[in-house]
């Protein structure tokens, strides 16, 4: 249960505004946003945020809902672990890939270029962050200066989103729930206090 209860979506007027854009991103509108939507403006800064760095780019969509899942799995933070691993299905990332995330650092599903970027993302999702000079060269012999940029703002926007839902104890929506015990779930994850 929600430690803060977000708004009913009658009662703002920013709601109609976000429902397309978490509808086209999530294909749900998710419970942070409706927590979000009680502080004048945050959700609407939030979503230009995430519209810009998750909606285009670079760096594959799908991809970057991976690189998310790790900054989360970093942080420890379930709803959003849950969030990700649904989000990079609805972006094209394949069950197959999706169940082999978690030993991603041997799975021939990902290439050189995917396996560094993701431990870049466990790296600097941890605190303190872990990224040394070390990883960050590897890093560049993959990634270009752009891609990295798009890359670390991924992480750092879900440094904000773990941080949020964690605090809250937002509850999970059925459709990630779904996800996360079929893909996540053999791995160790549980919604714990997201439980609705």
């Amino acid at each position: 249960m929600s430690r803060i209860p977000g708004v009913a979506p009658d009662d703002s007027p920013e709601f109609r505004r976000l429902e397309a854009l978490c509808i086209e991103t999530l294909g749900f509108m998710p419970n942070s946003v409706l927590a979000m939507l009680r502080v004048p403006g945050l959700a609407q800064a939030l979503g230009a945020l995430n519209g810009s760095l998750m909606g285009v780019g670079q760096v594959d969509k799908g991809f970057k809902r991976l690189i998310a899942h790790m900054a989360s799995r970093a942080a420890g933070c379930q709803y959003c672990m849950a969030h990700t691993a649904a989000g990079s299905q609805m972006h094209g990332v394949s069950p197959d890939k999706l169940d082999a995330l978690w030993s991603f650092e041997t799975s021939p599903l990902f290439s050189p270029a995917e396996r560094v970027a993701l431990e870049l993302a466990l790296a600097a999702g941890q605190q303190p962050n872990a990224v040394d000079d070390a990883l960050f060269e590897r890093v560049r012999a993959h990634w270009s200066e752009e891609q990295i940029l798009e890359i670390t703002g991924v992480v750092s926007l879900f440094g904000f989103l773990n941080r949020w839902n964690d605090t809250l104890a937002t509850p999970l929506e059925s459709h990630p729930v779904e996800v996360a015990q079929r893909h996540l779930a053999p791995h160790g994850w549980s919604a714990g206090k997201h439980l609705s």
